[in-house]
């Protein structure tokens, strides 16, 4: 069955992850996408281990179900080529800053001329109306200047970034929703429309979301930062033989907790007595956690938590993820065999729609390996396809390939 974005085209100009995690996610939903690249191709492309140079695994994981087409957007012939793709395509998504993009032509104003309809989707690091506008922004700025970084540092840690690319994935869903968003206007009155999806606002709703606190008034009342969520002792408990993640937030949890634990004094401690009583005393309430978990191992505390109800779940490495027994259960990885990188391992899509699912069709392309059949779809001749790749303003995939 076809995916809900079926019929529709995109053109993806866009490199690193936000980008490409965004027009990923519209193929997922069944959208041809077409990635264009500039000479040379996305810099993931050598990111990561490969087998190939130019297919990287950071670039596997965000490039699935694309065709590449290498334009050189500052030719005459590259930009030509440009704007008959734009003529037929129905989503525009770049992560361009917008100062080289005008300079290109390749604005919403002069994208909207060859398409009037377009979604046109400027996916950058600050909102363009305010004094941080077209400045340049990668995932680990953005962690800063949102208060991530500053979540980690909290009781006199040292400050840190998140070690996963936090605040790409995260713009990354809210670019593809604001695109959604657009798509179900333009279908019920065909009109298009430019979106803006900048990094640092998508991160700040992201992180302020329970941290705004007692700032969510006016004037406020309390500090900022979740109480629980901001605590310097909120970290996994450490077992006898490792770690569990556990939060026994409510009574009936609570009750469970003493008694696998053997501990019936509990039951009438005075920090311990009802909820409102366990989020004044948050510090010592964890610190008594860190006292109960060594005195069983990590699998004893999973087993009888779990049977009790209490939410928990063992600290997982990397390698435990890969192996994950539900993960392989519900089908979650998807290994496929690419006509030249061997078999790869990617990730399904983690949600599902009973009429319309969204599949993997295409496996990540090689640099440049559609060009010449996207050209000819736009109506270029082979000698013209030829003459626009002698001129330099387009890019095949090497023979060698």
């Amino acid at each position: 069955m076809p995916g809900p974005f079926a019929g529709l085209r995109v053109i993806d100009l866009t490199t690193i992850f936000v980008g490409p995690y965004t027009s990923q996610f519209l193929g997922d939903m069944g959208a041809e996408v077409i990635k264009v690249e500039a000479p040379g191709g996305d810099t993931t492309r050598t990111t990561g281990p490969f087998v190939h140079p130019d297919m990287a695994s950071n670039f596997l994981q965000v490039n699935r179900n694309k065709r590449s087409l290498s334009l050189d957007l500052k030719t005459k012939g590259g930009a030509e080529a440009m704007h008959r793709l734009i003529a037929s395509a129905d989503v525009f998504v770049h992560n361009m800053r917008p100062e080289p993009l005008e300079r290109l032509k390749f604005d919403y104003e002069h994208v909207r001329e060859t398409k009037p309809n377009i979604v046109y989707c400027n996916v950058w690091g600050f909102g363009r109306k305010g004094p941080y506008a077209g400045m340049a922004a990668y995932d680990d700025v953005i962690q800063g200047a949102s208060g991530m970084v500053a979540l980690e540092a909290f009781g006199g840690k040292q400050a840190r970034y998140i070690p996963a690319l936090i605040a790409d994935k995260t713009t990354a869903l809210f670019a593809a929703y604001a695109v959604a968003g657009a798509l179900y206007h333009r279908l019920a009155t065909g009109e298009g429309q430019e979106v803006e999806v900048p990094m640092f606002e998508s991160m700040v709703s992201f992180t302020m979301l329970e941290h705004l606190w007692g700032e969510s008034f006016v004037p406020a009342r309390g500090r900022v930062g979740s109480e629980r969520h901001a605590t310097p002792r909120r970290w996994p408990h450490k077992t006898k033989d490792g770690y569990i993640c556990t939060w026994p937030s409510s009574d009936k949890h609570w009750e469970a907790l003493r008694t696998i634990a053997g501990r019936p004094e509990l039951k009438d401690h005075p920090i311990l007595g009802d909820r409102k009583a366990r989020r004044k005393n948050l510090p010592k309430v964890l610190a008594m956690l860190d006292e109960i978990f060594p005195a069983r191992t990590t699998a004893e505390w999973a087993e009888a938590l779990g049977a009790a109800g209490v939410p928990c779940m063992p600290v997982a490495s990397l390698e435990d993820v890969v192996a994950d027994k539900h993960l392989a259960e519900v089908g979650f990885w998807h290994e496929i065999d690419h006509p030249t990188e061997g078999r790869i391992r990617l990730m399904n899509p983690p949600y599902s729609l009973s009429k319309t699912p969204p599949s993997i069709r295409r496996a990540p392309p090689r640099y440049g390996e559609h060009t010449r059949e996207i050209l000819a779809e736009l109506g270029y001749d082979a000698k013209a396809v030829d003459a626009l790749i002698a001129s330099g303003g387009a890019v095949e995939q090497p023979e060698d390939e």
